[in-house]
């Protein structure tokens, strides 16, 4: 049994460095309703610098990072073209339906990386009978994939043939530094065909709230307005804003060590009878394995766990997700690993 909970439920269950917390207790603030708030204003524009773009925008969650940015792209009726796991349509609440009144069209993809092939494919044809198509999201990592990622040129061929299409192309970029790191490749050159992008600033990188919306500045002009709609106007946002720039400036360089001891996980799981797991999928800091030989749901698998003291989410019936972040080490993934097999010993 581990000797402290080790949680490798989400790369989200991080908490804020002591650095963190200082910054947030020293924030300037002002009222970021009015754009008055200068932390605010300083990690918009450093985001903004970072992916090349001409303006971002702090927002509350990367569920309504995307959801702000489906609404400026669509109108009711119009069809976002998405992958079958993706985060958008399986874990927002059907808020693209819900609330910005568009249908999703979805594509069933391999590892979560769909080709334009597969996305001509449901392109609405032209005619007044059917709904159009108006956007191509893209997840990039790939969350319920395995945190795979999408490879650039791949990316822009998609962002070239959907505009010469007229069809925008949103970038649900999470985890788009976890992408960047296992490419070599700066976020800038990776996201610069895209329309959007919406990324995170606690997974992984390890603030404790708050996502980001890049794009042109008439864009962002635009989603402010629809943040504002959505409830996400935030006044004195700085001591939360402050976290974020330090996340932003200091958790990409840290992530290859996640990748490292995700990759450690998958090779040790792996060993384990009954665990079923490919290591050399695992890209990044996510890892899914199948459990349907050990003989135990996903649920009764995971509340054993849970007793001792290791806890991870269930995919489906069969499947199992860990994540690695900064608060877990290479030593407690091993310890993870040995109270897995311990607990299936028990019990095969």
């Amino acid at each position: 049994m581990a000797d402290k909970i080790i949680d490798l439920r989400s790369d989200t269950v991080t908490k804020p460095s002591p650095e963190m917390r200082r910054a947030m207790a020293e924030a300037e603030v002002g009222d970021d309703v009015f754009m008055e708030d200068p932390t605010v204003n300083r990690l918009q524009e450093r985001a903004a610098q970072i992916f090349g773009r001409e303006a971002a925008l702090f927002v509350p969650s990367g569920s309504m990072g995307n959801l702000t940015c489906i609404i400026a792209h669509t109108r009711p009726g119009q069809e976002v073209i998405c992958e079958g796991k993706g985060h958008i349509y399986n874990y927002e609440m059907a808020a693209m339906s819900a609330v910005a009144g568009t249908l999703p069209r979805v594509v069933s993809a391999e590892d979560g990386i769909m080709t334009w092939e597969q996305i001509a494919r449901v392109i609405r044809p032209k005619v007044y009978s059917r709904s159009q198509t108006a956007l191509v999201s893209l997840e990039n990592t790939h969350n319920m994939a395995g945190g795979t990622v999408y490879p650039t040129q791949l990316m822009h061929e998609i962002c070239d043939r959907a505009h010469d299409a007229g069809i925008a192309v949103h970038l649900d970029g999470a985890r788009i530094f976890n992408a960047a790191t296992y490419l070599g490749e700066g976020v800038a050159e990776m996201t610069k065909k895209s329309d959007s992008i919406q990324f995170c600033l606690s997974k992984g990188l390890g603030a404790p709230v708050g996502s980001v919306i890049v794009g042109s500045k008439a864009f962002i002009e635009r989603c402010r307005s629809i943040r504002k709609m959505l409830g996400g106007g935030m006044h004195q946002a700085g001591v939360i804003a402050a976290a974020g720039l330090i996340a932003l400036e200091k958790g990409p360089k840290r992530l290859r060590i996640d990748h490292e001891n995700a990759g450690l996980l998958a090779e040790r799981l792996a060993e384990i009878p009954g665990i079923r797991i490919n290591p050399a999928k695992v890209q990044t800091n996510i890892v899914i394995y199948d459990i349907q030989q050990t003989g135990l749901s996903s649920a009764d698998f995971l509340a054993e766990l849970a007793r001792r003291k290791v806890l991870g989410v269930p995919v489906d019936a069969e499947k199992i997700r860990m994540v690695t972040h900064l608060d877990v080490d290479r030593k407690n993934v091993e310890e993870a690993v040995e109270t897995i097999r311990e607990m299936l010993k028990s019990h095969l």
